[in-house]
């Protein structure tokens, strides 16, 4: 049975970490090879899935070293059946790999966990298209009825939540967040912003996250922004209003190019780790309430690290 699905303990005013930028550490610091950027492709063998296991027992022993929890989210990022189809995957494999990720969550979970550190476990989602580009919108219904057979797969599994990352307009915010409403599973929405801190359509974080609460009487357990610098939504907050407490968690990239500089580049920015969690903790003083913090793109065991110990006294003042 789900250890947390009734009660979340990210919702508490504990400190939670979870891990750094997967696919780009497994790429450039592994040399391993990704197809779609689809890490969840590794569960096929032995090999793939003892590089899985080592990446997240290594973020994992990051926060129990600062006594903290740690939010294990599955690599099933690419895991729907749009991506897996892409690489060979039927609507039947996938829902096999979906549940096999959240076992070994659930086998790492059972080895690290400990009482001061609980270790909550996601599905984690992605957006049907490419995040960084709003030319592919969906409306609720369609956004609903796709992401509805990976939910279902996370649903009957021992995952206590589903996380959606990297979603770039509100349609298929929304229509996820049904899903996850129509499967009875938590669920967080992760909105990717650019460097003026708006979503890739143009439309503001505020009117985004407001929009998704009033379509679905608030389900979302909280929201989050990913896959963006600190400096591109730092001043969105400091201008923002109620909607602000409503964030929960941020997962934010090393570098602060744009995505249209990361998408043309050939090298990997990882950033300066220290500055990174000395960004974090300036946030987090700010918005005590902001309490799930992990790493998106360039970002490593070395930010994720940082960011723990800078934060720890910033999320308690």
């Amino acid at each position: 049975m789900p250890k947390y699905r009734n009660r979340l303990p990210q919702l508490s005013d504990k400190l939670f970490l979870n891990d750094g930028g997967l696919e780009t550490t497994l790429i450039y610091d592994d040399g391993l090879e990704l197809p779609e950027f689809a890490s969840f492709h590794l569960m096929r063998n032995s090999a793939g899935r003892d590089a899985l296991t080592r990446y997240y027992e290594r973020h994992a022993a990051i926060a129990v070293a600062h006594g903290v929890g740690f939010l294990l989210e599955s690599p099933t990022w690419r895991a729907s059946a749009d991506w897996g189809a892409k690489i060979g995957y039927s609507t039947d494999d996938l829902d096999a790999v979906n549940r096999q990720a959240i076992e070994m969550m659930v086998d790492i979970r059972q080895r690290m966990e400990t009482d001061r550190t609980p270790m909550p476990i996601s599905g984690l989602m992605g957006p049907r298209a490419d995040a960084y580009s709003p030319e592919v919108l969906m409306g609720a219904a369609e956004a609903e009825a796709y992401h509805t057979r990976q939910i279902a797969s996370f649903a009957a599994s021992e995952a206590d939540m589903v996380s959606a990352a990297t979603l770039n307009h509100v349609g298929e915010a929304i229509g996820l967040t049904r899903a996850a409403v129509a499967a009875d599973i938590p669920v967080s929405v992760s909105f990717t912003v650019e460097t003026d801190g708006r979503l890739p359509t143009g439309q503001s974080l505020g009117d985004a996250i407001q929009e998704v609460d009033a379509a679905t009487d608030r389900a979302p357990a909280y929201f989050m922004i990913n896959c963006a610098h600190p400096t591109h939504f730092a001043d969105t907050l400091a201008r923002g209003g109620e909607w602000v407490k409503r964030l929960g968690g941020l997962q934010a990239n090393a570098s602060a190019k744009s995505h249209a500089e990361l998408d043309a580049a050939t090298e990997l920015d990882a950033g300066d780790p220290v500055a990174f969690g000395a960004e974090y903790a300036e946030l987090i003083g700010r918005h005590t309430h902001i309490n799930v913090l992990g790493g998106c793109c360039g970002t490593d065991h070395r930010h994720i690290d940082h960011v723990g110990a800078a934060c720890i006294h910033a999320h308690a003042a």
